[in-house]
């Protein structure tokens, strides 16, 4: 996901709106991902600040990437957004970072999934916030989680 090439063609097949808005992840640990997405015109409403799409768009995949993460290489998973919350603080005017620190606790609730067919859940939190540090907006996004039989 790091690669810039790689992650444009992943949006671009996968995502296009994400592609289409010019997000780009800017750190990627096993414990956090930050991604920004840029004030310009195709993200800008007609109030002059980001559309609160773009700007879900982005806090969803703060989180998703990071579970993308850490299922990779531990077996096949299904994982699908139960519970959507966001509230809007303050304007969206400038480049907006998003921040998803609960690697550690996706960690720890993945673990517990060890056998086909056990399921669990997480809600993960993110934060936006501007150039300037403006907090802009928070999103609370519940993931769950199944796991699959592996194939033969």
């Amino acid at each position: 996901m790091l690669n810039p090439l790689k992650f444009k063609w992943f949006v671009l097949t996968k995502l296009p709106s994400i592609w289409f808005w010019g997000v780009k992840i800017t750190d990627l640990t096993s414990k956090r991902c930050e991604l920004s997405i840029p004030f310009r015109w195709s993200t800008k409403n007609p109030f002059r600040s980001i559309y609160f799409a773009a700007l879900s768009g982005a806090g969803e995949l703060a989180s998703g990437i990071l579970c993308m993460y850490h299922l990779s290489g531990v077996g096949s998973f299904s994982m699908l957004v139960t519970g959507f919350e966001a509230q809007f603080h303050k304007k969206a005017d400038q480049t907006t970072r998003f921040f998803c620190e609960d690697g550690e606790s996706l960690k720890a609730m993945l673990k517990t999934l060890q056998k086909p067919g056990q399921t669990g859940t997480l809600t993960m939190h993110v934060k936006g916030v501007t150039e300037e540090g403006v907090h802009v907006a928070t999103f609370h996004l519940t993931w769950s989680f199944k796991k699959r039989e592996n194939p033969s």
